[in-house]
This record gives C-alpha cells, sequence and structure tokens, in this order.
C-alpha cells in the first residue's frame, strides 16, 4: 500500500469485519475495476463478470489453480452502490485464517488495501453523502448507547444536512439582496437612502439564521457526552456500599462485596448505559486514613480518580451515619466544587429521619443491597449531564444537532461572521463592508457539507475512521 492516496482510482479492498471466531467474514471491494479483478480469483469468472448488480452469485475463491474458500459475493453496480463504484461484498468463512487466505488471493489479483475510511471518501466524493453523513457513518459505529445511536441514525438521515442548507439558503437570500444594491450605483435605484443602508430589508432573516445557529452550537456540548461519555466515580468510607451499588448499576457481580472493610484495594472500572448516556462508572477504594501499604496506594488512586470525575457518587453508611471522614470529604469538595451526588446508602435498614446537616446537597435515599432509590439516582445522573424523555424530546433523532467538533468549530466561525455582519449593520455602515461578512457565513456553512473542501481537511478527516468503511 505504499504510496496510496486518498482520491486515487485504485481498486481497494479491506475486511469489512475483524476476522475471528465467527460465522462468517465479509471482505469488502470497490473500484471502476472491482468486478473484474475479483472474478480473475473466482470459480466462475463469467457469470461473476455478467451479474447485474444487487444480485449474490456463489463460487469459489481460488489462486494458482487451487481453491481457498467457499464464498457468496454480493455485486453492487455504479453509481447504485455505497461508493458509488462497482463494489463487492465477499461472505466467506469465519476464523482468522479463512478470510485472509482470500483476502491475499484478491491482493494477488491486483487490489490494494484499502485506507482508513476511504470506502466512505468515495462514497463522499461520488455524490453518495455529503460530510455531516460520512461522519455520522463512523459515530454510528462507535456508538456506546441507543441514544447514541439515534443520534447518529438522525444525522445520517440528512436532519443536519437539511438544517444547514436552510440557514445557508435563508443567509444567501440575505447577501443576494445586499448585493444587489453593491451590483448598481446609487443613481439607478430609486429607493430611498435609508433603506439602503446595512441589511435591513433582510435583517430579521439574518437575525433568525443567528438564532438557528447558536441552538446548533450549544446542540455539541450535549451529543459529545452522548458520545464520549462520563466518568462517574463511586466514593465514601470502607464498607459503605460502594462495591454493591456498583454491581447494581453494572447488573452483574464484578465487584467482590464482603463486609470487611477495605476489601476494594484498586479502582474497577466498566461501562453502563445511564439514561442514554454512556458512564465509565468506577469503583475505588474506601477513603480513610491507614497504615496498610497497599491499602493506602487504594486509597491515593481513588482520590486520583476523584480528581478526574465528571461527577461524584457518594455513599454515606446509613447504618453509621455521618463519620468523620464524610465531613472531611465535603469539606475539600467545598474547595474543588465537583458535581457530587449524596446517596444514603442502606436506606432499607437505616432510612434517614434528620435533616441533612449540609444545605449544599440533597441526599438521595438508596439502598444497594435491594435497588430501592435506583430511580431516583438515575434521574438525578441524567438530570446533571442529559435531558430525560418528555413528549417534546421523546424522539432525541428528531432535532438536528452537531456530531462533530469539526462542525462545531465552523458553526462558531459562521455565527461569529453573522453577528459582526448584524452589528456593523445596526452601525449603518456601508454595504461593502457587510456583503463579505454574509459571504464568509455562506462558505463556512458549505464546509460542514462539504461544498467548499480541500483535500488535506479531507484526508485528515477520513483518516480517523475504522478500515473498511
Amino acid at each position: 500500500m505504499k504510496g496510496a492516496l486518498y482520491g486515487d482510482d485504485s481498486p481497494i479492498i479491506a475486511f469489512a469485519t475483524p476476522p475471528g471466531n465467527s460465522a462468517l467474514t465479509l471482505i469488502r471491494c470497490s473500484g471502476s475495476t472491482a468486478v473484474e479483478l475479483a472474478a480473475s480469483a473466482f470459480s466462475a469468472p463469467e457469470r461473476l463478470k455478467s451479474s447485474p448488480g444487487n444480485t449474490v452469485v456463489y463460487g469459489w475463491i481460488e489462486k494458482s489453480g487451487e481453491k481457498i474458500d467457499e464464498v457468496l459475493v454480493s455485486v453492487f453496480r455504479s453509481p447504485k452502490s455505497y461508493t458509488g463504484e462497482d463494489s463487492l461484498d465477499i461472505s466467506c468463512h469465519g476464523g482468522l485464517i479463512a478470510g485472509r487466505a482470500v483476502m491475499e488471493a484478491l491482493k494477488a489479483c491486483g487490489f490494494r488495501d484499502a485506507l482508513p475510511g476511504e470506502f466512505t471518501f468515495r462514497a463522499f466524493m461520488n455524490g453518495k453523502l455529503d460530510l455531516t453523513r460520512s461522519e455520522s457513518v463512523m459515530e454510528l459505529v462507535s456508538a456506546k448507547t441507543d441514544t447514541g445511536r439515534r443520534h447518529a441514525i438522525g444525522r445520517l438521515h440528512g436532519l443536519l444536512y437539511d438544517e444547514i442548507n436552510e440557514i445557508k439558503k435563508m443567509l444567501v437570500e440575505v447577501l443576494s439582496g445586499a448585493e444587489i444594491y453593491l451590483d448598481y450605483s446609487e443613481d439607478e435605484i430609486s429607493a430611498d437612502a435609508d433603506e439602503i443602508a446595512g441589511i435591513l430589508p433582510e435583517q430579521s432573516k439574518a437575525q433568525q439564521a443567528l438564532g438557528r445557529l447558536k441552538k446548533l452550537a450549544c446542540s455539541w456540548q450535549r451529543q459529545r457526552i452522548y458520545q464520549e461519555g462520563i466518568l462517574a466515580v463511586i466514593a465514601g468510607r470502607p464498607n459503605a456500599g460502594k462495591s454493591s451499588l456498583f454491581n447494581l448499576l453494572l447488573r452483574e457481580e464484578r465487584s467482590i462485596v464482603t463486609e470487611s472493610p477495605g476489601t476494594t484495594r484498586d479502582w474497577i472500572e466498566a461501562w453502563v448505559s445511564i439514561g442514554g448516556i454512556p458512564v465509565r462508572l468506577a469503583d475505588t477504594a474506601g477513603l480513610r486514613e491507614t497504615l496498610d501499604p497497599i491499602e493506602k496506594l487504594g486509597v491515593q488512586r481513588s482520590r486520583e480518580m476523584l480528581e478526574e470525575a465528571s461527577i461524584i457518587l457518594y455513599l454515606i453508611d446509613g447504618a453509621e451515619g455521618i463519620t468523620a471522614e464524610d465531613r472531611s470529604f465535603f469539606t475539600d469538595n467545598e474547595r474543588q466544587k465537583k458535581p457530587v451526588l449524596i446517596l444514603w446508602n442502606k436506606s432499607d435498614i437505616a432510612p434517614r429521619n434528620e435533616p441533612f446537616p449540609f444545605s449544599a446537597y440533597s441526599p438521595i435515599s438508596v439502598s444497594a443491597k435491594t435497588g430501592d432509590g435506583l430511580p431516583e439516582l438515575t434521574k438525578a445522573i441524567t438530570d446533571a449531564f442529559g435531558e430525560l424523555p418528555t413528549e417534546e424530546t421523546a424522539n432525541v433523532s428528531q432535532a438536528a444537532a452537531l456530531g462533530t467538533e469539526r462542525q462545531k468549530n465552523l458553526v462558531e466561525a459562521a455565527c461569529a461572521a453573522l453577528e459582526e455582519a448584524l452589528s456593523l449593520s445596526e452601525q449603518n455602515e456601508p454595504l461593502d463592508l457587510i456583503a463579505p461578512l454574509l459571504r464568509e457565513a455562506v462558505n463556512v456553512l458549505g464546509e460542514i457539507t462539504g461544498e467548499v473542501s480541500t483535500a488535506d481537511i479531507l484526508e485528515e478527516m477520513f483518516s480517523r475512521f475504522c478500515v473498511g468503511k
């Protein structure tokens, strides 16, 4: 693959499924000569070459007269394929060996290894996908929760593309109105001079476009949470029930639970979906002073995890009540201002009957043993970072939202140009100062969808994709 470049027309090949213990392995091929090259390693070459699109052909992959594997070849013809080129999906037997042997046989016929994301790159270049849909493909592959999947599907379906295009159309109308006055001398325009100062005839439309852009810009923070997740650290004194809560949230026995304090000597973590948010949940060693060197190291690592946490789930042992260790934590956290949910654990045997002495917190009564209070805990975490479904937000995929930092940066750049244009208009500055800013905003929105792009930007973007997409 030495010298391979995005944008060349070489026939490419890659595993679309990771080789391993499975029933099938899928190998994807694409290129203007993909069918002919694959046919040269196929047991029935003429049948494959004459196959129309959207058909499946049975046969064998062969190399130097030797049968390599029995396969099914799905044929897709240009332009009705994912990449817009002639393409093949070859289903061979699973396992580590069969797929690799088929791959080597096909590469010997003239295919080269695909670059990361090269299939989707070709789909973009051939007009099958715009950039927002292209990026959503990788979002979908890496989605950690069903909510993240629905957001990615919305962008793949074109929600973001449509919103960007509608906003861009509004700005083009504003820009066109401004440029009419720039194309003619004042003597040729019968309008009153006050009417052509600034962009007053279309100012409300520009302001409406700015509002929609700002709404899109705000959507990125929440989308990033759904994509990347948050770190929730379970903390508390020894034997407060941290490991039991960890197991309850995971719905499996991952942490060892005993009645002996200090059982957890190091942090344990796992991913879990809470209210549609991917949560990297960490169970940590109990916070206390100790002379045991191993436990002391565990406590130190726990404190380091607390520094990294997006939110802390701090457990109080309801049977013991608030201890000196608990008070020390509250004092420290008042200085650090970390988001904290206080959980009064063991509420099944020791309900909280007295007012909580720290007014900054509203404890949630839970029982890590019985599951009491779990819905309230889930809601509290979701309220802190996401949104619970309502009649308006139940189908989160129906709202246009940004899916990548690239999109966020470009929307913010468009906002900045449009805000400056509106500010100049309000000061009745000449249109020859305002029109270039409007044009800049329009061009920036074109970068989001890929109407305006450069080779370097495209290569950087698609190189982050996995091979085979």
